[in-house]
């Protein structure tokens, strides 16, 4: 999400049209983690135990998105294979709300004239719908959020059949954190905190399975108390954007947040921008590899008419898509970096092993070539493997040089490590 509104800087420089705005500090210059015991929330059993796929409309529609453009996303997921390849929901973002009534019902506005209708056609197709707020008085566009409806907007939710929530900070900030705990970081925390809790709460009371999605950007360790709020994800950065520097960092801040993935709670890198802005066919490759490798949620957000099948391969590929979906949960790990080349692996369910190396230099090949030390990923011998982007059986060798482009990437399963 973009934001609309510049709001305070009390916290976070607000500048962008973005969810967060300006991306805040990244998790290592955070603010200071509150010390407080995290909350306990009974736990339903997850609504899923694979990282959620779909798509969202945020980062090709923006604020114009309506309920056409919703029921057109649903039938294009099918129609391009992509439901057939794992993605299941059809998420709205910002900007479908209306007004409140006078007992507090919040009424869609007139781009959605009937939300229990358009997520009965959803679920029609075989798939799933999202839907966005925030703990605040306005979301990030300007609209009515949900600060003293929890109960009231989750129970809506669940009778309309929405299957996913995203809740993004934004006015909270001012609202309440700046208001009730001026220049007291712990206190301001621990507010957000009891803010996710409460719709946490409210969920669950609803009796229906929603994801729940954290968008908080990271602030206070998220990643360390999200699940005992009944977060499934929890955004760890600020918004990505469609360009290398953009999706090379955030993966980069992934670094040391693997302890923390499980089956059914996710770290959230944001949002997929393959096949958007002018992010080169490496760009994009490279860009679904990571995010498969972190196990990270994989919600495109491309023009899904108009896609050219070179984005299309790319986001349907099932040996890729099979690395994200693998039900052991293990996070990737970045084991070492070499010049401008960086490598990351990632154990499976069934004992094989993904390597992904990374050329994130501008230069053709940055280190002329790299060359693989297998010793450093644990392996000794040559590695019979296969090649996830060109599906051709390969051998990994110590000490071998591997040439690959500027922002390219090697993305490789290892059966039988040893």
């Amino acid at each position: 999400m973009r934001v609309f509104a510049s709001l305070s800087v009390a916290i976070l420089a607000l500048a962008s049209l973005s969810t967060s705005a300006q991306p805040p500090a990244p998790p290592q210059m955070q603010a200071p983690k509150a010390q407080l015991a995290a909350p306990q929330v009974p736990q339903l059993a997850p609504p899923q135990v694979v990282p959620p796929m779909g798509w969202n409309s945020w980062n090709f529609f923006a604020e114009r998105v309506t309920d056409k453009d919703i029921r057109d996303a649903a039938d294009h997921l099918v129609a391009t294979g992509m439901k057939d390849a794992g993605y299941t929901y059809i998420n709205i973002d910002d900007t479908w709300e209306g007004e409140r009534d006078v007992t507090g019902v919040l009424h869609t506005n007139s781009k959605f004239p009937d939300m229990k209708a358009l997520a009965d056609y959803v679920h029609s197709k075989g798939l799933k719908i999202g839907i966005y707020s925030g703990p605040g008085n306005k979301t990030c566009g300007g609209y009515a959020a949900s600060l003293g409806h929890e109960e009231q907007d989750a129970k809506m939710y669940a009778g309309w059949g929405i299957d996913y929530l995203k809740y993004d900070l934004c006015s909270f900030r001012v609202d309440v954190m700046d208001k009730q705990a001026p220049n007291d970081k712990a206190a301001q925390m621990r507010l957000m905190v009891a803010a996710y809790d409460k719709m946490g709460k409210a969920l669950q009371t609803t009796g229906r399975p929603i994801v729940y999605s954290l968008c908080q950007y990271g602030w206070d360790a998220v990643w360390e108390w999200a699940p005992s709020v009944g977060g499934n994800l929890w955004r760890t950065t600020g918004d990505v954007q469609a360009n290398w520097e953009s999706i090379y960092n955030i993966a980069s801040q992934q670094a040391g947040l693997e302890k923390y993935a499980s089956p059914g709670h996710w770290n959230d890198p944001d949002m997929l921008e393959v096949g958007n802005g002018k992010l080169s066919l490496a760009e994009n490759r490279t860009h679904f590899s990571l995010w498969a490798m972190l196990a990270a949620p994989l919600l495109a957000g491309n023009d899904l008419p108009n896609m050219k099948p070179e984005i299309r391969a790319i986001l349907t590929n099932r040996d890729v898509i099979a690395i994200d979906q693998d039900r052991l949960g293990k996070q990737a790990s970045r084991i070492y970096s070499e010049g401008e080349v960086d490598v990351w692996t990632r154990p499976l369910a069934d004992g094989a092993l993904a390597v992904a190396v990374v050329n994130a230099g501008s230069d053709r090949y940055s280190t002329h070539p790299f060359h693989l030390d297998l010793a450093k990923l644990g392996l000794h011998g040559p590695q019979t493997a296969k090649d996830l982007w060109t599906g051709k059986p390969v051998t990994l060798a110590d000490n071998q040089p591997i040439e690959l482009a500027s922002h390219d990437v090697l993305l490789v399963r290892i059966a039988s490590p040893r």
